[in-house]
C-alpha cells in the first residue's frame, strides 16, 4: 500500500491521497453465462475468495462474501478518517481556525 500527502503548494495548501494495492494472487473468474447458470457455486466460491464476472472478456463485476464485504467497508471508513486527521492538523498547523473556515466559506469569491 503506498501513500502519498502532497501539502503547500503556490502559497496555498493542496491534499492528494493516492492508494495503491497491488493484488498478486489471480482470482477466480467466470462469465456472465457461467455465473448465471451456476449461480451456487459462485457463492460457494465467493465464501473463499472473491470471484470475477466478465462479459465480452470485460470485468463488470466482483462477487466476495459478507464478511470481506464488511471488511472493506471498514476499511474505507478508517483510512477516510484517517486522512481527515492528516489533513485538518496540515491546516491547523497552517493557521486554519474555524472562524478562518467560516469566513472562506461564506465568501462569494
Amino acid at each position: 500500500m503506498l501513500w502519498m500527502i502532497a501539502l503547500g503548494t503556490g502559497g496555498g495548501l493542496k491534499y492528494n491521497l493516492y492508494k495503491t494495492y497491488r493484488l498478486e494472487v489471480p482470482m477466480r473468474t467466470v462469465t456472465a453465462s457461467e455465473a448465471k447458470q451456476g449461480l451456487a457455486s459462485v457463492i460457494e466460491a465467493a465464501a473463499r475468495e472473491p470471484v470475477v464476472i466478465q462479459r465480452q472478456k470485460r470485468d463488470v463485476a466482483v462477487v466476495m462474501s459478507m464478511q470481506e464485504y464488511r471488511r472493506l467497508t471498514q476499511l474505507n471508513v478508517a483510512e477516510f478518517q484517517r486522512f481527515c486527521d492528516v489533513v485538518g492538523a496540515s491546516a491547523a498547523a497552517a493557521g486554519m481556525t474555524e472562524g478562518k473556515l467560516a469566513e472562506l466559506l461564506a465568501s462569494d469569491d
